[in-house]
């Protein structure tokens, strides 16, 4: 069948990869865990876990590292994986599908900061706050089983 002239032209599709973390400070009297955030429609404020693109070459282990350092100034270890996020999205009229890999770190050294000029704010959140601070599910069921992990390591 003849494809109309109204039909609208497929999108190529690209694959992304990106890495990032739940990074834990047990430091004080409870857990904290490093957030970023970036406004979104209509100016809010959406909090969300730090990540971003693997470099050539790089693991996705080694790039949550770097990406969680980057945007919040926390150098983490890696103790254990969180599972792998995966979605679609349209940009730069593409047709994305995105993996993140996120892991859990405990934080080792760093100042928290929002030098990076992707995010807007940082902040610690106690870990047993940190699923209702979150704006997407995703990220949420991510922060339940750090927890989950992290009450098995005691």
């Amino acid at each position: 069948m003849p494809r109309s002239s109204s039909a609208r032209p497929r999108l190529p599709r690209v694959n992304e990869t990106s890495a990032g973390g739940i990074v834990v400070d047990h430091s004080g009297d409870r857990p904290l865990v490093a957030v970023i955030g970036r406004r979104g429609r209509q100016a809010r404020m959406a909090w969300s876990l730090p990540k971003g693109h693997l470099e050539p070459g790089e693991t996705p282990e080694d790039a949550a590292v770097r990406e969680v350092a980057e945007e919040t100034g926390i150098t983490g270890q890696i103790v254990d994986s969180l599972g792998e996020i995966s979605y679609w999205f349209v940009a730069n009229g593409r047709r994305v599908h995105k993996t993140v890999h996120h892991y859990l770190m405990i934080a080792q050294h760093g100042e928290l900061s929002d030098d990076d000029i992707e995010v807007e704010a940082v902040a610690w959140v106690p870990l047993d706050e940190l699923p209702g601070r979150l704006a997407y599910a995703d990220e949420r069921a991510l922060a339940a089983r750090a927890r989950t992990l992290l009450a098995d390591r005691v």
